[in-house]
């Protein structure tokens, strides 16, 4: 499990280290462009899902249980930048493989 740490006070978001790897690829090439966006995620435990703002005046730190780098998906990485661009900004949605699309 990874995690992305948020904000000045180091909030922590515990994220899948395959989907945080995505998310930082979106997040980061995002940001390299002067973007700030919203990012939404549902709960582990069910409870219910969280939106953040996202920006480059906003600390975060991305950190990996995992020390190897996941190869990326094309696919979810573009699906991911898509909702970015939309006003709801990026909602982590399930990694499709091969066979199901």
């Amino acid at each position: 499990m990874g995690t992305l740490y948020y904000g000045s006070q180091g909030t922590p978001i515990d994220i899948n280290d395959r989907a945080l790897a995505h998310l930082k690829a979106v997040i980061v090439a995002k940001l390299r462009r002067g973007e700030a966006f919203t990012l939404s995620l549902q709960h582990e435990d069910g409870s219910g899902r969280s939106t953040i703002w996202l920006s480059a005046a906003i600390p975060m730190r991305f950190t990996f249980q995992d020390a190897e780098r996941p190869e990326l998906n094309p696919q979810w990485l573009e699906e991911l930048a898509e909702s970015a661009n939309l006003l709801g900004g990026i909602t982590l949605v399930p990694e499709k493989l091969e066979a199901e699309a």
